[in-house]
């Protein structure tokens, strides 16, 4: 196990190298939402992928206990994101930089002390002025369950529940800045949700690495002005208009337009992190994977052992509900 709860870098690249990520995320151009991304499921048909963090988030108003109507809530959470390499594939040029970057290899073996480390996926994120992002842990991956054959807040109480350990892929997070941004720190709890939370300030070209699978984090306000914010609803896409300016759409629609320094832009690399080959051919190859109805099982019968179910097992989304307020336990504040 590793004493390191997460590593920060002060520079991740030269000035030049982190001014080519900038000029990476113009020439991909267009970004669609996060929620966007969806995966169709009995169990819990009808919640959001991450209806754990939404409930939370409506419960609590956020880390600052603001109380907004659904709706606001929704566009102020609802950012935009889209890969840029998957695996080894690079979806953009320029990307390869980032993707095999040796500082965050060598800091996901001081997290996770493991030495085999297989990069997986990197993505950006862009937010707009009054966004946030609730709090969170990330979505992990299982032998068999992963975020495209699983709902996503059944992923994240698998892990939350300590019933699929034997399963679970132990993945490092690196998450990257390229510039200054108001507002908007990268808040998490490395000690824990009973303690208290490190609000850390985002600026040029610095980074920072975790578990964020197990550590509970979220993105506070970007830029707040007080004003009304745009009406963002799903569908909407952020596009460059060049010169520096971004413009959301509606189709062929224009709903507003940032300039760059208003924005929030990061980058995320995610790797996952082996014991040695043959942990790693075992996933390869899919050995002694789990399926969705072991988990689901699994899940009843501890539930059942908790005293939680008796009886008829709950139907849907009963059942999902009671499975996230079960296993994931949010930090007070």
């Amino acid at each position: 196990m590793s004493g390191y709860r997460y590593v920060l870098f002060d520079a991740l690249f030269d000035d030049a190298g982190a001014e080519a990520m900038i000029r990476l995320c113009e020439r991909f151009g267009s970004y669609g939402m996060y929620s966007q991304e969806n995966v169709d499921s009995e169990i819990g048909r009808g919640l959001s992928q991450r209806h754990d963090s939404v409930l939370n988030f409506l419960r609590t108003g956020g880390r600052h206990g603001r109380h907004e109507p659904v709706a606001t809530l929704a566009a102020r959470t609802n950012y935009f994101r889209e890969e840029y390499a998957y695996g080894q594939r690079a979806l953009i040029d320029g990307i390869e930089p980032y993707l095999n970057h040796a500082g965050f290899t060598d800091a996901a073996r001081l997290v996770h002390g493991r030495p085999v480390i297989e990069p997986a996926i990197v993505f950006a994120n862009l937010m707009v002025p009054g966004q946030e992002l609730a709090l969170h842990t990330d979505v992990p991956e299982f032998r068999g369950c992963n975020r495209k054959t699983c709902p996503q807040w059944l992923l994240v109480a698998m892990h939350h529940s300590g019933l699929f350990s034997k399963w679970r892929m132990p993945i490092a997070t690196g998450v990257a800045w390229f510039h200054d941004c108001k507002g908007g720190e990268f808040a998490f709890f490395p000690d824990g949700p009973d303690a208290p939370a490190v609000a850390h300030e985002v600026t040029f070209n610095t980074a920072i690495l975790l578990d964020a699978d197990s550590v509970f984090h979220g993105v506070d306000r970007v830029f707040d002005t007080g004003e009304e914010m745009a009406p963002l609803k799903p569908g909407m896409r952020l596009d460059f208009a060049g010169d520096g300016a971004w413009v959301v759409h509606d189709g062929h629609r224009e709903v507003t337009r940032y300039a760059w320094e208003e924005l929030r832009f990061s980058v995320s690399w995610k790797a996952y992190c082996f014991t040695d080959e043959h942990e790693q051919r075992a996933w390869r190859h899919h050995a002694e994977d789990l399926t969705l109805e072991v988990v689901v099982d699994r899940l009843v019968d501890d539930l059942r052992e908790r005293g939680r179910i008796e009886g008829e097992v709950p139907g849907h989304p009963d059942l999902a509900l009671l499975i996230i307020e079960e296993y994931i336990r949010f930090p007070a504040a």
